[in-house]
């Protein structure tokens, strides 16, 4: 992998043979060009040299940043690089072609010459493959790019690369060194256009302050992907939201850096000073475009909870003294609701109550009249 600079402004990189390069360069949107110049690695300063690799007419550089074409499928197209070598030394150069990829951070890079390329790497060709530079001249050198009958349509991204390869040392070890210079190509083949960006694996986290009057950040990290035929620029905004869709805050919208076809980059934001709110809700929205125009914005969902711990703790701890104290009172009268009022017993008649016997017994019957008849023993 290697970072590709701009043909004007080119950098020499020193790289272990089988590696990339070092950090590559997130680029906002869509490629611009560079100021006229060039600048040196500090490790081919050292070295004693510098070159320059730029898209090139007969005559020299006709001040294209990249080479850019459209094709059609099994279209084969003639183009030139010129190589500069602003050393002191004649230089010897391998010049080939390589696939571009997107770095995890965003980057555009080349694949390393230890890997076989398999699109537009592959489909560039050279009369030769070392080109020799007098130093302080130029050499145009022209090559083709042949597209496949089968190739898929839409965006094709790589290089072409002018290294020198040399012995180096480091840590007192031996290693091959792998010194890179690269004019990007951007090829877009003919046919359906299907542009396609997708928010995933997003995440939001909530670190709850411990001061009951504090507040914590909320941190929400997301992946990118380019799910299209054609690469893609744009802008992203996270924007939060307390229960109710109430606004809480937002941030900045940031560049999304050149994603080529499948290609995917995981962001990472962080929102500070919000109070817990019981529920975030985060919403990634993302403002996506092609090189020729803007897309459908794309958003995406998530949300934490955020209970503020301690007021919920102090509040259940009234709550519970509050039911401590209520309960048994409540207890006591639904009893009594119940049960009801207790009835005064009426008196009963005993044995002891009973009138004395006189020894007069009533007769059964009744003399005619009406009257009884009264009988005493004695």
């Amino acid at each position: 992998m290697t970072r590709c600079p701009s043909a004007h402004l080119v950098a020499v990189t020193a790289v272990l043979a089988v590696l990339a390069t070092g950090p590559a360069v997130a680029h906002a949107g869509a490629p611009a060009p560079s100021p006229t110049g060039t600048e040196a690695d500090p490790a081919g300063a050292e070295a004693g040299f510098t070159w320059a690799v730029q898209p090139s007419g007969p005559d020299g550089p006709t001040g294209r940043s990249y080479f850019v074409h459209d094709a059609e499928p099994g279209q084969r197209i003639e183009d030139r690089v010129a190589i500069t070598n602003l050393s002191k030394e004649p230089m010897s150069f391998a010049v080939y072609g390589a696939d571009a990829f997107t770095t995890a951070d965003g980057g555009f890079a080349l694949q390393p010459a230890s890997q076989a390329p398999t699109d537009v790497g592959a489909w560039t060709s050279f009369a030769h493959r070392t080109y020799r530079v007098p130093a302080g001249k130029q050499v145009i050198v022209p090559f083709q790019l042949t597209v496949p009958a089968n190739a898929s349509p839409g965006d094709h991204a790589g290089g072409v690369v002018a290294s020198i390869a040399q012995l180096g040392s480091t840590g007192g070890q031996r290693i091959n060194l792998d010194r890179r210079v690269a004019a990007r190509i951007y090829l877009r083949v003919a046919g359906p256009v299907r542009p396609g960006l997708q928010v995933e694996a997003m995440r939001v986290g909530y670190d709850n302050p411990i001061n009951p009057f504090g507040t914590g950040p909320v941190v929400v990290s997301y992946r990118l992907r380019n799910t299209g035929n054609v690469r893609l620029t744009g802008t992203a905004q996270v924007r939060l939201h307390a229960p109710f869709g109430l606004p809480l805050a937002r941030t900045v919208p940031v560049p999304v850096p050149e994603l080529l076809p499948g290609a995917a980059i995981t962001v990472t934001e962080q929102i500070n000073n919000v109070v817990p709110a019981v529920r975030l809700s985060a919403d990634v929205v993302v403002d996506p475009a092609s090189a020729d125009r803007m897309l459908p914005t794309v958003t995406r969902t998530a949300g934490v909870w955020a209970v503020p711990w301690v007021w919920t703790v102090v509040l259940l701890a009234a709550l519970g003294a509050l039911l401590a104290t209520r309960l048994p009172a409540a207890r006591r009268r639904r009893a009594q609701s119940t049960t009801g009022p207790v009835d005064q017993a009426q008196p009963t008649a005993g044995p002891a109550d009973q009138p004395e016997s006189t020894g007069q017994v009533e007769p059964s019957g009744a003399a005619e009249g009406g009257e009884r008849t009264r009988s005493t023993g004695g």
